[in-house]
Parts: structure tokens; C-alpha cells; sequence
């Protein structure tokens, strides 16, 4: 599966009664009912650990674009109707910034490190506390309680799986939490966000500006009052979008189907 395509539903299963295999792509599989799946006895692979490099890598470029404004001063310098620029075009600055992030796994981790590389202070809830010595590595403050975070982070990266749990994680309660000065950027599903409830949020001032990988649709509409916002960056869910990366999910794919075939036990099989 590439893109979530084909779609894995009761029709296809019975079209196919020799499947023993799906290998997806990426880390998600919240598009597959693991449950009808099971039913027919096919196993299921994923390619989680190849893409947390290049998402980490993501969230931090989005962070500094956001805080730069560098989409917004592109434009500027490109634009045929620029005669000069103004001295009072201002971003934010990164460093001695406070960064939570909302899902300290694999990905959430990585960008911590490169967090602290900027030396932000890093807050993070997660629904496991990390082990003392790995808080200590990047410099991470526990918080318990998401709303803790919330109130205290200028830019919030949400790196969470998409579940009954996360869906919506981020609404209208929670978006008046944050610092009216404050970033979302949204690397993990679109669907972690109440995305009305985030456009409304954006237009009214509620928060500063949003910078996401992920939406809901993937495209958006192309008449979606986000892509018509200025303090909003969209990027086409490209997180694990390098060539050396892609290479390697689609090998690791390779390799599960060619498991699954030959009745071995399958790398990456999600349980």
C-alpha cells in the first residue's frame, strides 16, 4: 500500500482468498481495519522506523519556517511589486523558546534532540514518561497534564499516532489554551486536529500561526479558508519525502511480502 492505496476493505479480501501480506508504507496504519484483516488471516507490515529521521527533520523545518516567516518573505523578495524592504518585518526567534511536544516517541524524541541543538527548553506529554537518563539527554520537562503544556509552550508539535484517543486531540478548548503568541505545527495525522475549530482559532488571533504537514483532506478543497491564511504554512505530507528514504520503505516492503510468502516470520509485522 502507497498512499493508503488500494483500499483494504470486505470486497477486496474476498477478491483475494490467497492474500497473506498488506505491507504498508510508513508508520500509520490507521487506515486498516486490523480487525477484518485479522479475520482473514492476513498479517500486516509497516515501515515505522525508516521515517523518523526525515520527519524530525520536518517538524524542525517547519517550526523555523513558521517563526521566520520565510514562505512569506519569499514572496516578498520574488514579487514584481516589491520596491524595498520594510525594517519592521519581524519573526520570532527559536532560540530560548519553549517547545512542547505532544507524543515523545521515535519521531517526537528526534526532534527533540534537534530542539535542543537550538536550545529551546522542551516540555512533552506522552503517554509513557521517557526514562529519566533520556530526559536528561535533550533537556525534556514532563508534563503530565497536556493543558500544563498547552499554557506554557510558544510552539507546539503534535507527533502523536492517530487513534480514538488522539482524533481531535488538539479542538477549540485546547487551542484557547495556548499562547495567543503561540505555533501548532502538525506533523503526525490531520485528523489529531479539529480543523474548523483550527481555522477559526487562526483567523480570530487565538493563536499565532500553524505550520501542517498533515491535513484533512489530503489536498484540502482548493477554496479552504486555510490556504487563503498568511500565518499558516501547508506542505503536501512530504515528512518522509527524501529519496534515500523512499528507497528504503520500499525495500523494507519488499522484504515483508517476500516473508509473508515464503511463510517466515515478517519484519515490522504489526500486531
Amino acid at each position: 500500500m502507497w498512499y493508503h492505496k488500494p483500499a483494504i476493505n470486505e470486497e477486496l479480501l474476498q477478491s483475494l482468498p490467497n492474500l497473506k501480506v498488506v505491507a504498508s508504507s510508513g508508520v500509520g496504519i490507521d487506515h486498516l481495519d486490523m480487525k477484518l484483516l485479522s479475520s482473514y488471516g492476513v498479517k500486516v507490515s509497516n515501515t515505522p522506523f525508516v521515517v523518523s529521521t526525515d520527519t524530525a527533520d520536518m517538524g524542525m523545518a517547519l517550526l523555523l519556517a513558521s517563526s521566520r516567516r520565510l514562505v512569506e518573505g519569499h514572496e516578498m523578495a520574488v514579487s514584481p511589486d516589491t520596491e524595498y524592504f520594510p525594517a519592521d518585518w519581524l519573526g520570532d526567534s527559536v532560540s530560548g523558546a519553549t517547545l512542547g511536544i505532544l507524543g515523545m516517541g521515535t519521531i517526537g524524541y528526534k526532534v527533540a534532540e534537534r530542539a535542543k541543538a537550538f536550545e529551546m527548553k522542551i516540555l512533552y506529554h506522552n503517554r509513557n514518561q521517557r526514562k529519566k537518563e533520556e530526559e536528561s539527554a535533550v533537556g525534556a520537562v514532563y508534563c503530565k497534564k497536556i493543558d500544563d503544556l498547552l499554557q506554557q509552550s510558544d510552539f507546539v508539535l503534535l507527533a502523536v499516532n492517530l487513534t480514538p484517543q488522539t482524533h481531535k486531540l488538539i479542538g477549540k478548548r485546547e487551542l484557547e489554551l495556548m499562547k495567543p503568541t503561540a505555533t501548532l505545527i502538525n506533523i503526525s495525522r490531520g485528523l489529531v486536529v479539529d480543523q474548523d475549530a483550527l481555522t477559526e482559532a487562526l483567523q480570530n488571533k487565538v493563536i499565532k500561526a500553524a505550520a501542517l504537514d498533515v491535513t484533512y483532506p489530503e489536498p484540502l478543497p482548493r477554496d479552504h479558508p486555510l490556504l487563503k491564511l498568511k500565518n499558516v504554512i501547508v506542505t503536501p505530507h512530504i515528512g518522509s519525502a527524501t529519496k534515500k528514504t523512499r528507497w528504503v520503505m520500499m525495500e523494507e516492503m519488499a522484504e515483508s511480502i517476500e516473508a509473508g510468502l515464503a511463510g517466515l516470520p515478517i519484519p515490522r509485522e504489526v500486531l
